[in-house]
């Protein structure tokens, strides 16, 4: 496949933010949890979400199995969903499914440029959707015990 501009799709950095996962543990002290599992690719998550007392987001817990490009994804999704709400979360997913299908540019969330040479890659794409469909499926389904 092609590489857009040159750029490797499993770069260092890309593989750095795989690594960075071990950051953001799930356990039981969330307020809302999902599972989600992509059907094109078989990646899996589970999520969780801790919200402040205004409703913006204080912390995201996460269990990925998937492909380094998911896992990045995952990475990126969890370093700067901290003081977001959940309209600006709903927003990203907007611009990475219109960057995805070529309609729209970078999305706006901090570091995402570090997934630009997965574009290319049409089988990537559910798996760099997964985390951000995974904390819509949380926030949709509110309180739930684990």
């Amino acid at each position: 496949m092609a590489e857009r501009s040159g750029e490797k799709l499993y770069s260092p950095r890309l593989l750095a933010l795989s690594a960075a996962l071990a950051d953001f543990p799930l356990d039981d002290t969330f307020d809302a949890y999902s599972d989600a599992r992509s059907r094109t690719c078989g990646s899996t998550i589970s999520l969780g979400l801790k919200t402040d007392g205004s409703g913006r987001f204080a912390r995201v817990g996460m269990r990925v199995s998937a492909c380094a490009v998911g896992q990045s994804s995952a990475a990126l999704l969890a370093q700067g969903i901290a003081g977001k709400s959940p309209d600006d979360l709903a927003a990203a997913f907007g611009q990475i499914e219109a960057w995805l299908a070529g309609t729209g540019a970078l999305p706006d969330w901090p570091g995402f440029e570090a997934l630009a040479p997965a574009l290319p890659h049409a089988g990537r794409h559910e798996a760099i959707l997964l985390p951000w469909r995974a904390a819509l499926l949380a926030l949709s389904s509110g309180l739930a015990s684990r």
